[in-house]
């Protein structure tokens, strides 16, 4: 196949660069945002304490609303994710900082059911499960999960509690990843437009296969799209029907995961109690090392995480339909399930 050229965008970026350069994509929150957010969560919880009833409408951020467009604008334009900080969790209960969370979150985009319970409040928790599991998803483990992508437009993160020991964030743009492998593994590069096979781990949609396929990456109206995740692509080939890597796939495919763990492409950081992070799906991958948990349960490491469909974003190839239901901007991705209702629980689980 002829490839797509070099790619020259904002996202294809280098993690040695930006970790000199935090300016660039750190948001701190002064007093009056942060006064303004936690209002605005306060008189949404006086109506109601179901925190899926939050949205963009209800949710009345004057000020912050209109500094909350340049977050948006750089996931969607620019580097492709932005840390918030400047939230200090103790002042707030965890219900007023899941209310903030998700009611930022709505000036961003529309949030997605995350699982097949209709979770669009989801939690990262180590539920002391194990990945070898095949109804198992990696984040409900304390293991290193790997880069991955996904099946949302934005992926954001609320810390609650960080772990005792490890539980890094790490980024890396899969722009930089193509003009890496394009420039010296060309040929490897190609065979990972072919419509590779991903586990869907038990979570099956109706009168679908218990696996998508999907190129890892895809050239779309002048976008570079990208979807991954190895261990998925790995444990799909136990499916009669899948497509059948090859000795060349797997190759390319090693390659892809040793470009992203090269210390120069990614970036690393320790998301601290009430930072919120907000990672664009179609540009980055991201990844979590692994760590040692504390053994208190009120101390241990918990994250909230919402999926966000962003209306005014990329149009998709038609093949993301097997993985995000429609293909609609502003209305894709997630799980949609007949007869499940969206939920935001407090509890993980």
């Amino acid at each position: 196949m002829q490839l797509p050229a070099k790619q020259q965008s904002q996202s294809a970026w280098y993690g040695s660069v930006l970790a000199q350069q935090p300016a660039q994509w750190t948001m701190r929150l002064n007093g009056s945002q942060v006064a303004e957010l936690a209002t605005a969560a306060d008189i949404c919880l006086q109506q109601s304490n179901d925190v899926a009833h939050i949205n963009k409408a209800n949710f009345h951020l004057p000020l912050l609303g209109i500094e909350l467009q340049k977050v948006r604008s750089a996931l969607l334009h620019g580097l492709g994710f932005m840390l918030i900080n400047g939230i200090d969790k103790d002042q707030f209960s965890t219900l007023q900082l899941a209310a903030m969370f998700y009611g930022l979150g709505a000036h961003l985009g529309n949030a997605r059911m995350q699982n097949a319970q209709g979770h669009i409040l989801g939690h990262v928790r180590d539920l002391n499960l194990r990945s070898d599991d095949p109804k198992v998803r990696i984040y409900q483990t304390s293991e290193r999960q790997t880069f991955h992508t996904d099946s949302a437009d934005v992926v954001a993160l609320l810390c609650l509690n960080k772990a005792k020991a490890g539980g890094e964030s790490l980024l890396v743009s899969a722009v930089t990843v193509f003009n890496e492998m394009r420039e010296h593994y060309p040929r490897l590069l190609a065979c990972l437009f072919d419509p590779i096979a991903t586990d869907r781990r038990g979570e099956v949609p109706p009168g679908m296969q218990p696996y998508f396929s999907i190129p890892v990456f895809s050239w779309y109206q002048q976008h570079l799209n990208v979807i991954y995740q190895r261990q998925y692509i790995d444990s799909a080939q136990r499916f009669a029907g899948a497509f059948k890597l090859t000795a060349t796939h797997i190759e390319a495919l090693d390659i892809f995961d040793q470009l992203c763990n090269d210390p120069k492409l990614n970036l690393r950081m320790q998301l601290q109690p009430g930072d919120m992070q907000f990672v664009y799906n179609h540009s980055l991958l991201h990844d979590r090392t692994g760590f040692e948990d504390y053994q208190q349960p009120q101390q241990r490491r918990h994250l909230l995480r919402l999926w966000l469909s962003m209306p005014g974003d990329r149009e998709l190839p038609e093949v993301f339909k097997q993985r995000f239901g429609s293909i609609t901007v502003g209305d894709r991705g997630g799980m949609s399930l007949p007869n499940v209702d969206p939920c935001a629980p407090l509890q993980a689980g």
